[in-house]
């Protein structure tokens, strides 16, 4: 329930509580749900002040857990940097932590008919042929 419900509830229910405390002579075999009124209206103000302070609480605790994920960031960061440069950007030690070590993907050899390496040679550019002019 939202807190204008429950604040309309309890605010109806007060002006309820007040109306029968006033005509209590008048409606004797009220007295019951009066008093039920009072005990539900005592526990929704207790309840309430808890809520805020939970949630005053909610905050701070969230708060906190945001400074030290960005706190671990920056030690990630920083144990990443060390570690890199401690074992290299190559090395296979870096799994260890989680990280991705440079591999290189392979190059690939031109191999001619023959079964020998082929150096691979600037292909000549292939002027545009020439236009021909519109006939008329």
């Amino acid at each position: 329930m939202g807190r204008k419900n429950s604040a309309l509830i309890q605010e109806k229910l007060q002006l309820r509580r007040n109306a029968l405390a006033n005509n209590s002579a008048e409606l004797p075999h009220m007295d019951v749900p009066r008093q039920n009124v009072e005990a539900v209206l005592t526990e929704l103000k207790d309840l309430t002040s808890q809520q805020a302070s939970l949630t005053a609480a909610k905050q701070d605790v969230s708060k906190r857990l945001e400074e030290l994920n960005t706190d671990g960031k920056r030690l990630m960061t920083l144990v990443d940097a060390a570690v890199r440069q401690k074992y290299g950007n190559r090395s296979e030690k870096l799994v260890e932590f989680d990280q991705q070590p440079f591999r290189s993907k392979p190059r690939v050899r031109l191999v001619g008919p023959d079964g020998k390496p082929v150096k691979a040679s600037p292909t000549p550019a292939v002027p545009p042929a020439p236009s021909s002019p519109p006939h008329e």
